[in-house]
């Protein structure tokens, strides 16, 4: 099939699609003939210019829901709204997530909460509300974004890295559970990609500089992730199950000796969403 053309006909979610990552994700489905309903949690206007945009570029449908994963009981109303919307689910693209960084003393146990809630246990129960209609249609296609924090060590990130390797062993285990049921399941593990939040809490964020440590050259980009999400998502994959995909530049290939883990961050991510900080 055309590029174009690869997902015509697909009904797909993308969660935390209204910045970053998850824009990138559920405009690449867009490109390629997908009905798309970008979820968001925050921005609301971020959201509706990414669908916005969506139709500019030829979308044939696509819209933005709001639900904050927070919430007990979010997850499954999303999908029961993406559903409606669509009229069924081919596609769930599990990309909805918040970090911070605190000392490992300096955790509270709602902070702990809050980013296990948003990162794994919205995923987990969205997952299996979609489960169900992708069930009755006997097809279906989840990948679900976690993060090489899960395999890689970086200072304050103990809540966030916990979270980002739960997402790699609930991958590997849903995938043998559903491929019975003809779902496939498979994780996207990013690197470094140049996304909004980092301008935001760095205001000095050069990405070129950043990129002279990634072997590669360069940091990603959203639609560098997107295109490997479309791939997992599209039938080219069909023989790709319970895989947790690297995309990184090769970040996680090399061996970074330094004494960088024995200095403090420079920035305060989670500052707005998540408690205390």
């Amino acid at each position: 099939m055309t590029v174009g053309q690869r997902m015509k006909g697909k009904r797909v979610l993308v969660t935390g699609a209204g910045t970053g990552i998850g824009k990138g994700v559920a405009l690449e489905f867009c490109r390629e003939g997908a009905d798309v309903v970008f979820h968001y949690s925050g921005s609301r206007e971020g959201a509706l210019a990414a669908v916005e945009q969506a139709k500019r570029e030829g979308a044939a449908r696509a819209t933005a829901i709001q639900a904050d994963f927070r919430a007990s009981g979010a997850p499954t109303e999303l999908a029961a709204k993406a559903v409606e919307f669509l009229g069924g689910i081919d596609v769930l693209v599990n990309n909805a997530s918040i970090t911070m960084n605190v000392p490992f003393e300096r955790v509270t146990e709602e902070q702990f909460d809050t980013l296990f809630a948003v990162n794994i246990k919205a995923m987990y129960f969205l997952a299996q509300a979609v489960v169900r209609t992708m069930g009755q249609q006997g097809a279906g296609a989840i990948v679900n974004t976690s993060s090489i924090h899960a395999i890689e060590a970086y200072p304050e990130h103990t809540v966030y890295a916990a979270t980002k390797g739960a997402i790699i062993a609930f991958t590997r285990v849903l995938a043998i559970e559903l491929a019975p049921k003809g779902i496939r399941v498979n994780a996207v593990v990013p690197g470094a990609v140049e996304v909004e939040a980092h301008h935001k809490i760095f205001p000095d964020y050069n990405a070129a500089e950043v990129g002279k440590s990634i072997p590669a050259g360069f940091v990603g980009q959203p639609g560098d992730i997107a295109k490997v999400v479309l791939f997992l998502a599209s039938d080219d994959a069909r023989y790709i199950v319970g895989q947790s995909l690297v995309v990184d530049g090769g970040t996680t290939s090399w061996m970074p000796f330094g004494d960088g883990f024995r200095q403090p961050m420079g920035g305060q991510f989670g500052r707005g969403y998540v408690p205390g900080l």
